[in-house]
């Protein structure tokens, strides 16, 4: 008896430890403020980062998060080595048709541009012959590429959004387009030498959590009913107001 004792306590632990073995491993980008960034402690920070936390808490599962980057993210979760991303992703019918499998959308951004503060560039037509710089596989660079014959301009990518940042305060481009918050917040908390254009911006699109596999649709359903909770509850509209002061 005391040995079938034993042995059911063991299967039911077993059980019990397999119920909460949901350790998800996700990925990130790596500068991405205000939606993933590190802080001066070295902590990963930013809007992406506590509403996955809120999900996780809400729906009661585990999690680690990896800053790899954007194409990283990309790559890593289509070879099965991270289960899911965040990471300011636009959810668009051409992702979904080459795989993504998106959440629902929990923040509308829009894409424009922007110039160095001494410069007189007042929209797109005074692009003619000169070079932007985007963000390789954004929605900006999308955004930039369908504007770029009209306008006569070259598009030029790089890796970061600091990078294409940099490329306009250093002369290398005339100016950029990327998500409209991101460079919001980058040239208010660096206090760079940097200008939004107004009426540069375009429709916008949602922003989505997203794995690539169908076998991971459960992480895409948790993240929704627990995106639903915390947007009900207050938690949501509390992220937000930390990180951009609405």
């Amino acid at each position: 008896m005391k040995r079938i004792t034993a042995m059911l306590l063991a299967a039911l632990m077993l059980l019990s430890a397999a119920a909460f073995a949901e350790d998800y491993a996700i990925a990130t980008d790596t500068a991405f403020r205000p939606f993933e960034y590190t802080d001066e402690t070295g902590t990963l920070v930013g809007i992406d980062v506590e509403i996955l936390a809120a999900v996780a808490e809400d729906q009661g599962f585990t999690y680690t998060i990896e800053p790899l980057g954007w194409d990283a993210s990309i790559a890593a979760c289509q070879a099965g080595q991270k289960d899911g991303m965040i990471a300011g992703a636009s959810i668009t019918d051409a992702r979904k048709e080459s795989g993504w499998i998106f959440s629902d959308g929990y923040y509308n951004a829009t894409q424009s541009m922007a110039v160095a503060q001494n410069s007189d560039i007042a929209g797109f037509e005074a692009l003619n012959g000169l070079s932007v710089a985007v963000k390789i596989g954004t929605m900006s660079k999308d955004y930039a590429d369908s504007l770029s014959e009209t306008y006569g301009f070259t598009v030029v990518t790089f890796e970061s959004s600091p990078d294409v940042y940099q490329a306009v305060i250093g002369g290398q481009c005339a100016a950029c387009f990327d998500d409209t918050p991101i460079m919001a917040d980058y040239i208010k908390s660096n206090g760079v030498p940097l200008k939004l254009v107004d009426g540069t911006a375009n429709e916008g699109a949602d922003y989505g959590f997203a794995v690539f596999s169908a076998d991971k649709q459960e992480l895409v359903d948790k993240f929704n009913a627990g995106l639903a909770n915390i947007k009900a509850n207050g938690k949501y509209d509390e992220i937000l107001a930390k990180y951009l002061g609405n």
